[in-house]
């Protein structure tokens, strides 16, 4: 793909859609999804429109893969729609791809924004030339429990109302302690945070530019065993790889299969540089104290800078960026032109 445009950028009182390509979970936490829209309104001025699909259950979403790609192409193809921000991911996103009329996204360039299981539209967008963004969903940002982080809200502002959205800097805490949604109370309860050690270079130490690809390992993983919505192969060359793991917390060795297959596919000598978020390293379910928390990153980060030093040593990897399934979060540009520069430690998007 030559050429990339970046969508009109948004402007106080405009009409934003609300959609669910991959699930919702509006109906089980409703709560959570009207503080989300409250959100929208109150700390950034924008109109929510719901479409059909944003308050569906997750079984019927399930079963009308083709109602979701309906609302996407309805929500690009309105002109008062301005953005199209997604309620949450999900897991099976790649089952509306079929159904999408690719014409009518390409020839209505809007802002979109999503984590996760949107990876797999995000792909589409960029082969269809079209800049979007990875953060922004209703539920993990917007509905962020206790006061939106002010790290959070300055980058959403850049990728929603500015033409360029400029040099990302560390954020000064972090956390990936989950709040059961279940409980309304949780809403007004601000996570347990832990003070930012700052971002992790390895590899090459050349300064590089190039346009981001990528987003959720897990999906880009799906997306290669699918093998029919990536880009070829040539125009990957001297990309910027994103990618980031989500709450299933693989291990470090699903992280090395999957860069493992990247690299003898040929894909992974391609990156000029690859950009890695802090990986969520607890859940629910897996329950860690801090160290083995942070075990567990740097076993992660091990799998990853040794496979890109295997089949790209002169590529730069920078660990720990502020995307991703932790809070707070930067929505990174998809398609976007990135600068990483290992000698000054410094990473500058342009568009």
């Amino acid at each position: 793909m030559n050429g990339f445009t970046v969508p009109p950028a948004l402007e106080p009182g405009d009409d934003i859609a609300i959609v669910a390509p991959g699930t919702s979970l509006a109906e089980p936490f409703p709560h959570v999804y009207e503080l989300g829209l409250e959100r929208l309104k109150s700390e950034f001025g924008l109109n929510p429109v719901e479409f059909p699909t944003a308050t569906k259950s997750p079984e019927w979403l399930y079963d009308h893969p083709e109602a979701r790609a309906e609302d996407v192409m309805d929500a690009f193809s309105d002109s008062n729609i301005k953005g199209v921000v997604t309620v949450i991911g999900g897991a099976d996103q790649v089952r509306i791809l079929p159904h999408l009329d690719t014409d009518v996204l390409r020839e209505n360039p809007t802002r979109f924004y999503g984590i996760s299981d949107n990876t797999n539209l995000q792909t589409v967008l960029w082969n269809e030339g079209i800049v979007s963004f990875y953060g922004g969903t209703l539920f993990t940002d917007f509905a962020m429990q206790g006061s939106m982080h002010d790290y959070t809200v300055e980058h959403l502002k850049r990728a929603m109302f500015e033409d360029s959205f400029g040099e990302l800097r560390p954020a000064e805490e972090f956390t990936d302690e989950d709040l059961d949604w279940a409980d309304p109370k949780n809403l007004d309860k601000r996570r347990e945070m832990e003070p930012n050690p700052g971002w992790q270079w390895r590899g090459g130490e050349e300064s590089v530019t190039g346009r981001t690809w990528g987003g959720s390992l897990e999906i880009v993983d799906m997306q290669l065993s699918v093998s029919r919505y990536l880009p070829d192969p040539e125009e990957l060359d001297g990309t910027v790889l994103l990618l980031e793991t989500s709450e299933e917390l693989p291990s470090e060795f699903d992280v090395r299969w999957v860069l493992m297959g990247m690299g003898e596919r040929g894909l992974l000598s391609r990156f000029s540089a690859v950009l890695v978020g802090r990986a969520k390293a607890r859940s629910h379910e897996v329950p860690r104290p801090p160290e083995e928390r942070e075990a567990y990153r740097e076993r992660q980060r091990d799998a990853i800078a040794d496979l890109v030093a295997e089949y790209n040593p002169d590529a730069p990897v920078v660990f720990d960026l502020d995307f991703g399934h932790t809070a707070p979060v930067a929505p990174i540009p998809v398609g976007g032109e990135v600068t990483i520069d290992p000698g000054r430690e410094r990473i500058q998007f342009e568009y």
